[in-house]
């Protein structure tokens, strides 16, 4: 069982498979939680191109076949590694925030 000092995030079926959710961490960022099936991923909200959010409006990200779009410059990133796939954010993939899921809860890892 986790340590009581870790943070949980949400339980794993308030992120939409195929989608993401937004979760403030208690130090006052911004984490992005993504499900495609049964993998998931989490990244910081901010873009390395800007240092801006990732999504459109709050917990509105543009995701598309695995694709994440950068809704203020067009960076695109992929889902499953953060990898920068086009756009400027000139090669810097996004920063992963390490998790993990215990009984259907995702933890803060």
């Amino acid at each position: 069982m986790p340590d009581v000092t870790e943070q949980c995030l949400c339980r794993l079926a308030e992120v939409p498979d195929t989608g993401a959710l937004t979760v403030a961490l208690s130090d006052g960022k911004s984490v992005i939680l993504i499900r495609q099936k049964d993998q998931q991923h989490a990244y910081s909200n901010v873009c390395p191109h800007a240092g801006r959010r990732l999504d459109w409006a709050p917990g509105k990200f543009l995701i598309k076949r695995g694709v994440m779009t950068c809704a203020a410059h067009g960076a695109s990133f992929d889902v499953a590694d953060g990898t920068c796939l086009g756009g400027p954010c000139r090669g810097e993939g996004l920063q992963t925030v390490p998790i993990r899921v215990v009984d259907d809860v995702v933890w803060l890892d």
